[in-house]
């Protein structure tokens, strides 16, 4: 059974519900909660007394997120939420040799929901702020390779819109928040280094608990993961189309970095599949580097992904709140460069009003 107790890291699970990979019944989170109300940490847990071998944080030692910082002058327009109908996709468009391209005009972008048109009501190409979750794989296969993909975490941050807001999360069997959403780097670098490589691989239960927090926490209209792991999920209690599901209710984008070494054997393809269906659902993308120092590159490339997407939206022309699943596609047919390429997520799920 994983170890459960920590004061200084906050577990990101038990603010859902989800105690240590589910393997604790009512009975124990009981008694979990009652032995925090009376040992009153000096720093909020997300949940557990203390873990063996390691010591109580002292409040003085830990930073304080930063507050979110108000938008800039002449974006304050720019919220999506207002209309809660609206259906937002955040595209990337590339050409045949996989470069961005950003000049394009909304006559150049065709929408579709189940192969019916839809007309746009938002279109804009702007380097808007955005609420980011970086997710570290902390299993001990990483510990080798954590001082490069911190690194690389880190200058991902330093590439981004000064006014972004970002939280850290490590796994391994569980999940930590080990920095809140803050634009302080110095918080960050400080949880990105709370490495305990050990353990084996929930990405799942991760990613998931991960994204509900980014939905529910994250100020910024437009959300983005960044998922760093290195191997195939081996102790989730969510399943991958369970996963795959929860991406697809919600408008994060999802970006996936694989270090799964040696192609070939069913670990490796079980393990690319599940990122790239992540990805997929959500319009980001899959990486798959060989050598743990690309990781460096592809922060870059992800970060410029995001600074260059186009932001679409549209009230559905199928106003029918029945929960299903509806199919979206983006076409972009320019004439300075013909026919294009479009990365946006595949669909997502209609608002649920029905009885019951």
């Amino acid at each position: 059974m994983p170890q459960c107790n920590n004061p200084g890291r906050r577990r990101i699970g038990n603010l859902f519900g989800r105690s240590c990979g589910q393997l604790y019944r009512f009975g124990a989170a009981f008694l979990l909660l009652w032995t925090a109300l009376r040992a009153a940490p000096a720093k909020e847990p997300w949940g557990g007394a203390s873990q063996p071998g390691r010591q109580p944080s002292n409040q003085s030692s830990q930073p304080r997120p930063a507050p979110p910082t108000p938008p800039k002058p002449g974006t304050e327009d720019f919220r999506l939420t207002v209309e809660t109908d609206l259906v937002v996709l955040n595209a990337t468009v590339l050409d045949k040799n996989s470069k961005p391209i950003t000049d394009l005009a909304q006559g150049d972008f065709k929408v579709y929901e189940n192969n019916v048109e839809q007309k746009l009501k938002v279109f804009k190409r702007e380097d808007i702020p955005v609420s980011v979750g970086i997710i570290v794989d902390n299993s001990g296969s990483m510990r080798d390779k954590r001082k490069g993909v911190n690194a690389a975490a880190l200058k991902f941050v330093r590439t981004s819109n000064p006014m972004d807001e970002v939280f850290i999360v490590n796994f391994n069997d569980e999940s930590f928040l080990d920095a809140d959403f803050t634009d302080n780097l110095k918080i960050l670098e400080e949880g990105l280094d709370k490495i305990d490589a050990r353990g084996g691989t929930a990405l799942y239960d991760a990613l998931d608990m991960s994204l509900k927090y980014l939905t529910q926490k994250g100020t910024r209209d437009k959300k983005v993961l960044l998922v760093v792991t290195d191997g195939e999920d081996n102790a989730s209690g969510f399943s991958l189309d369970q996963v795959v599901k929860s991406v697809q209710h919600s408008n994060a984008v999802i970006y996936t970095v694989g270090l799964l070494g040696e192609e070939g054997g069913g670990s490796f393809r079980r393990a690319k599949r599940a990122l790239e269906a992540f990805s997929k659902a959500s319009g980001g993308a899959a990486y798959f580097p060989k050598n743990p120092a690309d990781v460096d590159t592809i922060s870059t490339q992800i970060s410029n992904d995001i600074r260059n997407q186009f932001v679409l939206a549209y009230t559905p022309t199928n106003s029918a709140r029945d929960g299903t699943f509806r199919k979206v596609e983006v076409r972009v047919n320019s004439r300075k460069y013909g026919k294009l390429v479009v990365r946006t997520r595949s669909g997502y799920y209609a608002k649920d009003q029905t009885p019951g």
